[in-house]
């Protein structure tokens, strides 16, 4: 009940706000569970992909949403429950990767939408960065869902870092045919597997955003620019 009201409420006011376009919106199954996985460019995809969708999506965020404290923790908590976030504890990592795996099991078992971000956070430049395989691959093959390779277009273009008020404009979102890897199943604890897997629906995904393809995690490039901007303002104070 709380993520329709939500989707009437947030969903209709981006779709009228920003008037984002979809393809391959006849992709998504009416029904049966199904896994969306895109590109990250912005903290908005998860709030555009559902909003054009008719089916509700489930995408894993940080426990910490859903715990602060005060009438502010409470609302956010509410919000992100109601877009459909599903909280995870990511203070253990190890434990917190089998958690997410888990609740994604749970919610594809329930013949429901999945959605994640192989890259694990967001792409630092607008580049399409390498995949983890550890959560798609291995929820794929728990669950035989089909995966939709999706492309989020233009997002990180509304509210670019240290931008306080959104730039109207038009986002776009790309879905491709589903990817069936029921061949593989039974195989979760193969490593070339799971990067198989991984980098073919990551070739998608660059097939529809045009993105540039760079061979590093995210998670490295953002160290990488992070340590730069160090070094560049020692340099600068020295």
């Amino acid at each position: 009940m709380l993520y329709g009201a939500m989707k009437m409420s947030v969903g209709a006011g981006l779709k009228a706000a920003f008037r984002p376009w979809v393809e391959g919106k006849e992709h998504v199954p009416a029904s049966g569970p199904a896994i969306l996985a895109s590109n990250h460019l912005s903290f908005s995809d998860s709030f555009f992909l559902p909003a054009v969708l008719d089916r509700r999506v489930t995408f894993i965020a940080k426990a910490e949403y859903f715990n602060a404290p005060g009438v502010k923790g409470k609302l956010t908590a509410a919000f992100f429950k109601g877009v459909g976030q599903l909280p995870v504890d990511r203070s253990g990592a190890r434990g917190a990767g089998e958690a997410a795996i888990n609740s994604a099991i749970a919610v594809l078992e329930r013949g429901e939408l999945f959605g994640i971000y192989p890259e694990g956070t967001r792409s630092p430049d607008g580049r399409l960065y390498r995949g983890k395989p550890g959560g798609l691959a291995r929820v794929a093959l728990a669950t035989g869902a089909p995966v939709l390779p999706v492309a989020m277009i233009d997002t990180e273009k509304i509210q670019p870092p240290g931008k306080v008020v959104p730039k109207l404009m038009r986002p776009g979102i790309r879905i491709g045919a589903p990817l069936d890897f029921t061949r593989y199943q039974g195989m979760e604890g193969d490593r070339f597997i799971l990067r198989s897997l991984t980098d073919e629906v990551m070739y998608a995904i660059m097939k529809l955003s045009g993105q540039e393809y760079v061979d590093i995690y995210a998670t490295v490039a953002k160290r990488e620019l992070a340590d730069a901007a160090k070094g560049g303002a020692g340099t600068e104070e020295g």
